[in-house]
């Protein structure tokens, strides 16, 4: 194995820390692997595969992860508002890390 990334830098200097800010919350991994595992899904749709999330929170959480171009959202121009979110091919980079978690999680879980 390589030199770790950490070894000669502070932890906020490191590709770690910047992956970890965006993927960052309490939702955000979720959100990810939701998009994930049905590629297109809307608000509501999402609202209900994560379960105990606010509206609130959701909206914060997607905007953000807007921003950050993880995910993209496509509005359509009727009534009433359709809104879709999927993952970008930034997002859709994150999808071995995302698989490495679940594979650990299955073979370690208590």
């Amino acid at each position: 194995m390589g030199t770790r990334c950490i070894a000669k830098e502070t932890l906020k200097n490191t590709g770690f820390n910047y992956t970890l800010s965006l993927i960052n919350g309490k939702y955000k991994m979720t959100i990810l692997y939701t998009l994930m595992e049905f590629e297109i899904v809307r608000f509501n749709e999402m609202k209900r595969y994560i379960g105990d999330i606010s509206y609130k929170t959701l909206s914060a959480a997607l905007k953000e992860m807007e921003a950050d171009h993880l995910i993209a959202r496509k509005e359509y121009p009727q009534i009433p508002p359709k809104v879709e979110y999927s993952l970008t091919e930034r997002g859709k980079s994150l999808i071995p890390i995302l698989d490495g978690m679940c594979e650990w999680g299955d073979k370690n879980r208590l």
